[in-house]
């Protein structure tokens, strides 16, 4: 039996040689460049105790949704089977309350990548088929007596980190039905951009646009997801952290007046999905650890919040720019996730 197969659609033809063609639309991407110093490789603090001048706590977050969210579970389900009356859906985490979720893993790869970006950090994850082209003190930390400031604050081989991300929760029940456009993979052979001289030009990121690309029911691939708008709330724990590892943190979320930031959460980067920005709501900083660990119940005067909490952190913010951020990339970076943005998301084929 002769069986008429719908084609694929294939992406438009890049040029090599790197640069976007001029018929092509521009790419929704840009790369951060790697520190020209080698990183500063040292041992880890260690978890078998709390130590008197380090930094723990936890801190309480709100995010919002800016444009669309998608963080798959890779499963897809006919659309009767969460209300839908669409055949298929790609599917988000849902709780036994039915609200929405989003992994604390995810969190953690989001935030790291930037904190990685803005510090000199090797990387964390790399692919053994360009492995060669990766600058040699780029190359992911492989004995946990020498880790770069990364690895020392998020985790690397035989380290677990200094930090503990919860799941986020969404305050909404609800959820809506988005369309995705057909995504292709990257194809660093085809472009020049990805390289310099035979290495890897830095660490790619997809900028924040104003708003996500939607090419409607008969053109996308339904995905459940987290409409504009919609709150996430969380709580990120810490532990043994200098001030400007802290510091450093909280310009990832987008906390520094001078770079304000907003994360890349999920899927559909590329259209301009997974915008979301950070309101720190309260920091825990227990003042007397003994006597934190002696009480099952927190102590309402070891809670920041108002004027108390915005001077913490902008002292801690302070740490960090006098000691760990590498000025050049935090500024390149900062141009590419910056937020509120007036970007437009690209149309055409990714």
């Amino acid at each position: 039996m002769t069986v008429n197969r719908p084609s694929r659609p294939q992406p438009p033809n890049r040029s090599s040689g790197g640069g976007s063609s001029p018929e092509l639309p521009p790419k929704p991407y840009e790369f951060v460049s790697f520190p020209t110093e080698r990183p500063n490789l040292q041992r880890p603090i260690g978890h078998h105790k709390y130590f008197s001048d380090r930094l723990h706590g936890t801190l309480y977050l709100t995010l919002k949704v800016q444009t669309p969210l998608h963080v798959s579970t890779g499963v897809v389900v006919m659309g009767s089977d969460i209300g839908q009356k669409i055949p298929l859906i790609k599917t988000m985490v849902q709780g036994v309350d039915q609200k929405l979720s989003i992994q604390g893993s995810s969190l953690k790869g989001c935030i790291r990548s930037v904190y990685e970006a803005i510090t000199n950090s090797t990387l964390a994850v790399i692919t053994n088929r360009y492995r060669d082209k990766i600058p040699p003190e780029r190359l992911p930390c492989r004995h946990k007596e020498q880790l770069c400031p990364a690895s020392r604050v998020f985790g690397a081989l035989d380290w677990q980190g200094l930090l503990d991300f919860n799941d986020a929760k969404c305050e909404n029940i609800s959820f809506s039905t988005g369309f995705m456009p057909s995504l292709y993979r990257p194809r660093p052979d085809e472009r020049g951009a990805y390289f310099i001289r035979g290495k890897v030009a830095g660490r790619k990121f997809y900028y924040n646009t104003f708003k996500a690309i939607d090419k409607g029911q008969n053109s996308g691939i339904p995905v459940q997801q987290a409409g504009r708008e919609y709150i996430f709330t969380t709580q990120l724990h810490f532990k043994n952290l200098t001030a400007e590892e802290l510091g450093t943190l909280l310009i990832v979320l987008g906390q520094d007046a001078k770079y304000p930031m907003a994360l890349k959460v999920g899927g559909g980067k590329p259209i301009g999905m997974g915008t979301m920005t950070v309101n720190i709501d309260k920091i825990h900083q227990p003042q007397n650890l003994k006597q934190r660990y002696s009480a099952y119940n927190l102590n309402q005067s070891d809670e920041l919040t108002g004027e108390k909490l915005q001077q913490f952190i902008k002292e801690k913010i302070q740490a960090a720019h006098s000691r760990l951020i590498q000025k050049p990339q935090l500024e390149e970076l900062a141009a590419i996730l910056r937020y509120p943005t007036d970007r437009e998301p690209p149309s055409g084929m990714y």
